[in-house]
Parts: C-alpha cells; sequence; structure tokens
C-alpha cells in the first residue's frame, strides 16, 4: 500500500511570532525552552520562524513550558495538527508521554 502523501500546512505567521515572545517573555534561551519541552532546538526555531505546524501533544508541552495565558494556549491549541508528528497514528505509543514532562521547570524571575 502507497504512503500517502499529505500537503504541508503553514502556521499563520502571527503564532511563530506568539511563540517566540512568550520564550522571551519566560526568560528562556532557545535550546533551553527546547530542552523542557523534549523537542530539539531545530524545530522549536521552525516554529518560531513559521516553517512548522506543532502536533497538539507539542503544543500542549510547549503551553506549559512557557506559560502561555488562556488566550494565548487557546490560539496555539486550535492551530495544532492532531494527525502529525508524535500526534501521527502510525507513530503514536499508548501510554508514551511527550518530552520529560516531570522535568519541566518554571521560570519565575523574582
Amino acid at each position: 500500500m502507497p504512503a500517502e502523501i499529505r500537503m504541508p500546512r503553514t502556521p499563520p505567521p502571527e503564532l511563530g511570532v506568539m511563540l517566540g515572545a512568550a520564550r522571551m517573555r519566560a526568560g528562556y534561551r532557545l535550546r533551553e525552552a527546547a530542552r523542557l519541552a523534549g523537542i530539539g532546538h531545530e524545530y522549536l526555531l521552525r516554529l518560531e520562524t513559521g516553517q512548522r505546524t506543532p502536533s497538539r501533544s507539542v503544543a500542549t508541552v510547549l503551553a506549559d513550558v512557557l506559560e502561555l495565558d488562556d488566550a494565548e494556549r487557546a490560539e496555539l491549541l486550535a492551530l495544532a495538527l492532531a494527525d502529525a508528528g508524535r500526534d501521527h497514528p502510525d507513530r503514536r505509543v499508548p501510554g508514551s508521554p511527550i518530552g520529560n514532562r516531570a522535568g519541566v521547570h518554571r521560570h519565575h524571575p523574582d
């Protein structure tokens, strides 16, 4: 059976801008935010530059790591893909969480 060919789904430019601004507001460098989210820094850069759309599981973890407000979280999750990346039906591993959620540390500047 031939593999299904999917068309690329490009996010709106404001999504990347919002993610980059949220990361800076949280006080994280790109590599640190990516590590906390359990994704590669190149992938996070592609998200922030509007080259990629996150899967729903990546979006959920990023929302937690970047401490998105309710409106930002809703926007990110509305644009996230339910059938891409780690959420693609052929890649799902039952009971397997994304990243190291126990290792997520909140950054609170005092």
